[in-house]
């Protein structure tokens, strides 16, 4: 990541927006609700519209920036005990992710309906796949717009649960775990699997191939 924006680069920026946007040509109504009353989600937007050098992306992105100066932090992110057991260390080397590199396994067998996820994951390692890390399952969380569109569809009619095995979990009571995003409901929602729980095919795990 560059230099920080000091706080006069952010109000100059402010003060050419406020100065160029053609105001006229935009409804009042939807500023007060999109903007006014959603300040959160429209300042996710706007960062996502300055990371793009203040261009607005069309279509689906490819290409998005995974920031490293924070590391994922399970306590905060799920909750007081969680702490993090093991990580792929390339995937915590990736600084960029191609989206459209990203492939989907289940590592099942052709006779298997499903598989422990211990076993899952020990199959997982020794294929030397990069198993895609919590930050990024973060980045995506936090910027959902970024979350490419096929990762919706259901597998045989089930739920698509994606699985980010690049970082184990060691939740409170001791379980090992791992993250997912999945779409239900018309939202995304996340979620953590006990990896002593059986693995079906609608959980694939998202990985690169090595290099």
């Amino acid at each position: 990541m560059g230099k920080s924006v000091t706080i006069d680069q952010s109000h100059e920026v402010m003060a050419i927006l406020a100065t160029n946007v053609d105001w006229d040509t935009l409804d009042g109504s939807v500023l007060q609700e999109q903007i006014v009353r959603k300040p959160m989600e429209a300042g996710k937007q706007f960062t996502a519209f300055l990371k793009n050098g203040g261009r607005v992306i069309v279509g689906e992105p490819k290409v998005i920036e995974i920031y490293r100066s924070e590391s994922f932090n399970p306590a905060k992110f799920i909750g007081e005990g969680w702490t993090i057991e093991e990580q792929d260390e390339r995937s915590l080397a990736l600084s960029e992710l191609d989206l459209t590199k990203i492939q989907f396994k289940t590592m099942l067998k052709d006779d298997e309906p499903y598989v422990k996820g211990e076993e899952k994951l020990r199959r997982l390692k020794e294929t030397g796949y990069i198993r895609l890390d919590a930050k990024i399952f973060q980045t995506l969380w936090e910027n959902q717009a970024l979350i490419p569109e096929d990762w919706k569809e259901k597998i045989n009619n089930n739920t698509r649960y994606v699985f980010f095995d690049g970082t184990i979990l060691r939740a409170p009571r001791g379980h090992r775990c791992v993250l997912s995003l999945y779409w239900g409901a018309g939202r995304w929602h996340w979620g953590y699997h006990w990896l002593g729980d059986d693995w079906y095919l609608s959980s694939p795990s998202a990985l690169l191939a090595s290099s």
